[in-house]
């Protein structure tokens, strides 16, 4: 398997979802989807054995790659919502008790580092959100001084939620259980660009805004049309405001929580029925 497939613990998520082992779970057979992606469901020089199958989030990345000439899709729903279901107390408080925001920095990779005004992100911030702020850095940007210390000097609660892991070393399995407990405190989610983030925080019950300078990456590649594309795509999803009820409806769609699959379904599908 591909060591992708361990990133932020979510084949520990789905092997937990199956009954089995989630601290060294079993192998998947194929390529999972790891992040919210408006292409084909990774990245566009990642590279596939040949009859590798592909498992993604939504139908939409598996319509993509058939337009591409590219097979052996199975759609299987967003982990996070498995996590979900599976840790429906985690992190809840009542409703009236939420409050703040959870805003999350566009971040960069181990291959790339993000450039931005943080400053003028930073005044943005503080001109929109109207209760306290909880700022949540990506490891990579966390572990940059320079770009920490902007947040720390305005005064934000700055956190960050682990590391994905490379290799199958370092990975916080965690990772995402630490994202649910945070979102089900918090009143909004915000973010610099349509991310993965917006949609986990939407589906947790919090109300979306994208907004503020959506900063570059050293090497971005453009073959998925930057963000003037998800713009286009998604403009529903952008604002300060965002109307909750359809942003659920697009969440939905774009996790997939229609083509989430029962136990026995996925370990079939994965071939997990006999334990490797």
């Amino acid at each position: 398997m591909h060591h992708h497939n361990h990133y932020y613990g979510q084949t520990h998520i789905l092997a937990r979802h199956c009954g089995l082992d989630d601290e060294f779970p079993p192998r998947i057979r194929g390529y999972l989807q790891h992040g919210w992606n408006v292409g084909c469901g990774w990245n566009p020089v990642h590279e596939f054995f040949d009859g590798a199958w592909r498992y993604v989030w939504s139908d939409a990345p598996r319509r993509r790659g058939h337009s591409l000439g590219r097979r052996n899709y199975h759609v299987i729903g967003a982990p996070w919502l498995y996590l979900m279901d599976l840790e429906p107390e985690l992190g809840v408080v009542p409703e009236e008790e939420r409050e703040g925001t959870l805003w999350f920095l566009f971040h960069g990779w181990e291959g790339g580092k993000i450039q931005g005004d943080h400053a003028r992100l930073i005044d943005e911030i503080r001109e929109t959100e109207p209760g306290p702020v909880t700022f949540s850095l990506y490891y990579t940007e966390y572990d940059r001084p320079e770009v920490r210390r902007f947040y720390d000097k305005a005064g934000f609660d700055v956190v960050s939620f682990g590391r994905r892991g490379w290799n199958y070393e370092g990975t916080d399995r965690r990772f995402l259980y630490k994202q649910l407990a945070a979102f089900r405190r918090h009143k909004r989610v915000a973010a610099n660009r349509l991310s993965t983030a917006v949609f986990y925080g939407v589906a947790a019950g919090c109300q979306p805004a994208v907004y503020g300078d959506p900063m570059a990456m050293e090497g971005e590649n453009p073959v998925f049309g930057g963000t003037a594309r998800v713009a286009r795509l998604w403009p529903e999803m952008h604002g300060k405001d965002i109307d909750v009820a359809v942003a659920r409806d697009i969440t939905d769609e774009e996790l997939g929580r229609a083509w989430m699959m029962s136990p026995a379904e996925m370990r079939m599908l994965f071939d997990w029925n006999e334990r490797d």
